[in-house]
C-alpha cells in the first residue's frame, strides 16, 4: 500500500489521514489472519497519501501482527540519512522478531528532496552513496566512512544491533543503471510494472540476471520480485462500474504532475487484458497473470499494489480477503509453494 486518501468524488474532498491511518492497520491485521506473506508500505510526501514515514505504520503494525512480514516500499533513501533508516528498521526488527526488511529506491516521486533540503540535481549519486552506506552499516558493528552527502563516521557503532543481516531489497522503475547497481551489490529486486504490457520487462530480468552472475553472486540465492497494480472483485465489468472511477481519479492527479494525458477507460481495458500490467479481474483472472508473470520472469515474489484510489475501507477489506483466500492458494499450488 501506499496509503492513498479515499477521494469522495461527489464532495471532491479527501478524507483525513487519521482515518486512513487507522484503517490501514485494520487491514493489515486482516493480511496478518488471513495468511499473507509480506506487507509494504510506501513513502510520499503528498496531500493525496497518508504516509510519509513508512517505519511509523510498521512500528504501529509490530505490535498488531504475527506473522506476516512488514517492510518499506519504498524508503526514499536518497533524501534520507541510512544511519537513522539502520536505527530506525534494526529497532523494528528486534521489535517483530526479526519479521523486518526494507525495500530502497531513488523514489519516482520527487517531493522529499526539496523537503529535506536535497538537489535534484544529484539525485544519482546521492541514492548511489547512501546505499552504500545502508549496506556497510549493515555489514559492519563498527564503521568508518567518508562521503560527500553526509558527516563522516569514525570507527563509531550505530545502536542498536539487531542480531542479523537486515533483508534489504531494491526497488526499480525500469532503468539499466538501477538494475547494474542491485545486481552489483547482490540485492533482491522489485520492477515496478504498473503500466503497457507485461512482458516487456522481459529484457530487463534477464539483463539483472546476466548482471547478478557476471558479479559473482550465486544464482541460487537470487531473488526477483514484481509490483503491479492489482484489484480483485466479481468480474472486470464489476471494476469498470465500481472502481475505474477511482483509480482513473487518483493516476489523473498523478499524472497532472509529470504532464501525461487522462487515463482513459481503454488504457484500464487494456491494462486487464492477458498482456497487460494491471492485476484486476475476479481472483481466476488475477492468479493466471501473477501466475504466468511468475513462471514466464522466475519470479520469488509478487507485491499486489491494492490501494491506488481506494473506493473505500470497506471495498479493501474485501479484497484483501479475495487476495488471500482465492488468489494466493492458486499462485502457491500452481508454483509448488
Amino acid at each position: 500500500m501506499f496509503g492513498d486518501l479515499h477521494y469522495d468524488l461527489q464532495t471532491k474532498k479527501y478524507q483525513s489521514a487519521a482515518e486512513r491511518l487507522h484503517e490501514i492497520i485494520e487491514e493489515v491485521k486482516l493480511a496478518d489472519e488471513l495468511g499473507i506473506d509480506v506487507f509494504q508500505m510506501g513513502e510520499h510526501h503528498r496531500p493525496d497519501y497518508a504516509v510519509p514515514a513508512p517505519e511509523i505504520v510498521l512500528a504501529a503494525l509490530s505490535s498488531v501482527t504475527k506473522n506476516i512480514k512488514l517492510a518499506s516500499g519504498v524508503t526514499v533513501l536518497s533524501s534520507a540519512d541510512p544511519v537513522k533508516v539502520y536505527q530506525d528498521f534494526s529497532m523494528l526488527d528486534l521489535m517483530t522478531d526479526q519479521r523486518i526488511e526494507i525495500t530502497v529506491g531513488r523514489g519516482s516521486f520527487i517531493e522529499s528532496f526539496p523537503l529535506f533540503g536535497y538537489s535534484l540535481d544529484d539525485y544519482s549519486e546521492l541514492f548511489e552513496e547512501k546505499l552504500g552506506l545502508l549496506l556497510k552499516l549493515n555489514e559492519n558493528e563498527s564503521l568508518s566512512w567518508k562521503g560527500e552527502f553526509r558527516a563522516p563516521l569514525n570507527n563509531q557503532t550505530v545502536y542498536p544491533r539487531p542480531g542479523r543481516k537486515l533483508p534489504v531489497w531494491i526497488a526499480v522503475g525500469g532503468t539499466p543503471s538501477s538494475v547494474v547497481r542491485a545486481a552489483k551489490y547482490g540485492l533482491p529486486i522489485v520492477f515496478a510494472i504498473i503500466g503497457g504490457r507485461w512482458r516487456q520487462f522481459g529484457q530487463l530480468i534477464d539483463f539483472y540476471k546476466q548482471q547478478y552472475e557476471q558479479f559473482g553472486h550465486d544464482p541460487e540465492k537470487m531473488e526477483i520480485g514484481v509490483h503491479s497494480h492489482t484489484f480483485i472483485s466479481e468480474s472486470q465489468q464489476k471494476l469498470i462500474e465500481d472502481y475505474f472511477p477511482y483509480y482513473k481519479a487518483q493516476m489523473d492527479r498523478v499524472g497532472r504532475d509529470r504532464g501525461w494525458a487522462p487515463f482513459t477507460q481503454l488504457q484500464f481495458e487494456g491494462g486487464m487484458s492477458p498482456e497487460g500490467a494491471l492485476v484486476m479481474g475476479d481472483a481466476n483472472q488475477s492468479a493466471e497473470k501473477i501466475i504466468e508473470m511468475a513462471e514466464t520472469f522466475g519470479l520469488t515474489r509478487f507485491v499486489a499494489h491494492l490501494d491506488v484510489g481506494i473506493p473505500g475501507h470497506k471495498e479493501l477489506m474485501k479484497v484483501i480477503e479475495l487476495y488471500a483466500t482465492k488468489v494466493i492458494p492458486q499462485v502457491k499450488k500452481a508454483l509448488g509453494n
